[in-house]
């Protein structure tokens, strides 16, 4: 059992406005594929854009306007086989030529999407700020010399986390594995961003009330 304070409704205001900056940035990714896409149905846009680049060294450079497992995010600028690009990309409205009207659109998004990341980095940095004052304390049960009879394991861990308000995915908990004594713990918790915070952990006996009666 964990013993950690309410969520106060600051760190509530805090995780939703971190919340909305996400959802912006994933906005924002897609938001030049979708203009690119928008362009090229108007009319008269092929005549006027749409001149491939010619293939060089067996490649050509297209701009994806949706996300491709193994190759790229929408409005990224991508060297693929002409093959796969004219038989499967392009039919399929995955990417569009990289033309020089297509990537200023794409460029246009550019200042938005990196002052989107840089809060997300500046985010992360004072949640690891954050945890690394906080102390957390998770009861268990132990034998005299402080082995314990079960063990506390990320799972735990991440729901005493929770509990003090840090929503932490219990596979970012960076144990090596469950702890099996009582004692003092540092434990690492990876936000993403190569950026990790660390945590005070305390694993105590689990206290038992005696019987008054």
């Amino acid at each position: 059992m964990a013993k950690t304070p309410t969520k106060s409704k600051s760190k509530q205001a805090k995780s939703a406005a971190k919340a909305a900056r996400a959802l912006a940035h994933a906005q924002t990714q897609s938001q030049a594929a979708q203009e690119i896409l928008g362009a090229t149905r108007r009319p008269g846009w092929e005549r006027r854009h749409n001149h491939p680049t010619r293939p060089k060294n067996g490649f050509m450079h297209i701009l994806l306007t949706s996300k491709v497992a193994k190759l790229g995010d929408p409005g990224d600028l991508v060297k693929v086989k002409p093959g796969y690009a004219r038989n499967f990309l392009l039919p399929q409205g995955l990417a569009t030529f990289a033309t020089p009207h297509n990537l200023r659109i794409v460029e246009k998004h550019r200042a938005r999407l990196k002052a989107l990341e840089e809060a997300k980095r500046s985010d992360l940095q004072s949640l690891a700020a954050q945890l690394s004052q906080r102390s957390i304390t998770i009861e268990a049960n132990a034998n005299e010399e402080g082995h314990l009879y079960g063990s506390v394991n990320s799972q735990q861990i991440a729901s005493a986390l929770a509990t003090d308000g840090f929503q932490v995915d219990p596979e970012n908990v960076r144990i090596e594995g469950p702890l099996r004594e009582l004692g003092f713990y540092s434990i690492p918790i990876h936000l993403g961003m190569e950026i990790t915070g660390e945590v005070k952990l305390w694993v105590v006996p689990t206290h038992i009330e005696e019987d008054q009666g």
